[in-house]
């Protein structure tokens, strides 16, 4: 299951994002989102825990748990949806 996280504090590690849950289940990968101009942390990003039951619990214990200082938001990280990309033409027929 794919977790979101929000609200970490820019210092935190992708390292230190996978420890945390670590405790709670096995982690596939933890990332920070990080700005692509500056490498700094976005202050969210995505952790992959392998079991379900134990990413939900991961859910539930951590929401609103203390890291650095902040308390960080966590929740079931919801797919992309369809058609929200910003292409040309925006899907509309330019026939006459």
């Amino acid at each position: 299951m794919n977790i979101f996280v929000r609200n970490i504090d820019f210092k935190v590690s992708d390292e230190q994002l996978k420890n945390l849950f670590s405790e709670l289940g096995e982690v596939q990968s933890a990332k920070i989102i990080k700005d692509r101009a500056t490498g700094r942390s976005k202050g969210y990003g995505f952790v992959e825990m392998t079991n379900d039951n134990e990413a939900q619990a991961a859910i539930s214990k951590l929401n609103g748990h203390d890291l650095n200082g902040r308390r960080i938001e966590v929740s079931v990280a919801r797919d992309r949806e369809e058609g929200n990309s910003r292409g040309y033409g925006h899907g509309r027929d330019r026939r006459d």
